[in-house]
């Protein structure tokens, strides 16, 4: 359902500050078109705030965020908005409005001030109800919906804008498992550039084309899922000991975690 080419997307030295402290330190890194990014790390590493430069909802301190070559600072807000969606982990509670007026919200990008729906907006807003499975929510205040449903109807928002580049901040938060795997399914289904937040490092290994792993604000590696999640990092970054094979229907690597506390190593992982 995206309507605009999937760009290229950009992240050259950003660091933000907020007051003595570092949230995220000298990242770079250069997504592809149609690639999806996971981003992943413990709490605290940097994931949230180094997402919310790339959709403007916090400035850098230093560096720049590029979507196809042009800095997303420089850009209108409409046009940024036809060309990047985001999914993010907090819910508008306070919005009182109904799942079909939060859907249509996307919409908006593509219109002039004061427009209503046009039919090519009412079949958007209804194919993306019905791709995350809330079309029977469709008259349902927003406000009175389960942390899971509201995460569903905000990806449905994202999808109807149509934007060739997506952000997602733990899009599979409060998700049941059937959901998790449909959100992550479309993302890829829709050949969209996307930068995913993700916790779980077995949906991060199964569903992303490479994973960028953040401690500290910064980036300690970046490679596939089979170069990045290695016993060695999960020790040296999450301090867990965990064993890892490869699924052998997905062919992706399977992190099993052991109930012994891993030991504090000295060096680089392995």
């Amino acid at each position: 359902m995206s309507g605009t080419a999937p760009g290229s997307l950009s992240v050259r030295g950003v660091s933000v500050t907020a007051g003595r402290r570092t949230l995220v330190d000298g990242v770079s890194l250069e997504v592809a078109p149609r690639e999806v990014m996971g981003l992943v790390g413990p709490n605290g590493a940097g994931k949230t705030t180094l997402l919310r430069t790339l959709y403007r909802a916090v400035r850098p301190s230093s560096g720049r965020v590029l979507l196809d070559g042009e800095d997303v600072w420089r850009m209108p807000g409409k046009r940024l908005a036809r060309r990047l969606a985001a999914v993010l982990q907090e819910s508008s509670g306070e919005f009182d409005l109904s799942v079909h007026d939060i859907v249509a919200m996307g919409r908006t990008p593509h219109k002039r001030a004061f427009d209503g729906d046009g039919r090519a907006d009412r079949e958007i807003i209804a194919g993306s109800l019905a791709e995350l499975d809330v079309s029977h929510l469709a008259d349902a205040p927003f406000d009175h919906l389960s942390g899971g449903e509201k995460q569903r109807v905000l990806i449905a928002r994202a999808l109807a804008q149509q934007a060739g580049t997506m952000v997602l901040d733990e899009p599979t938060n409060h998700l049941d498992l059937r959901h998790q795997l449909d959100a992550l399914r479309l993302v890829r289904r829709l050949g969209v550039t996307a930068v995913v937040a993700l916790h779980d490092l077995n949906l991060a290994a199964m569903f992303c084309d490479r994973v960028c792993v953040l401690q500290n604000g910064r980036v300690v590696a970046l490679g596939t899922p089979a170069e990045v999640l290695t016993p060695g990092l999960l020790t040296e970054v999450y301090r867990v000991e965990a064993e890892i094979d490869v699924h052998p229907r997905t062919g992706a690597p399977r992190m099993t975690l052991l109930p012994d506390p891993a030991p504090r190593k000295e060096g680089p992982f392995s």
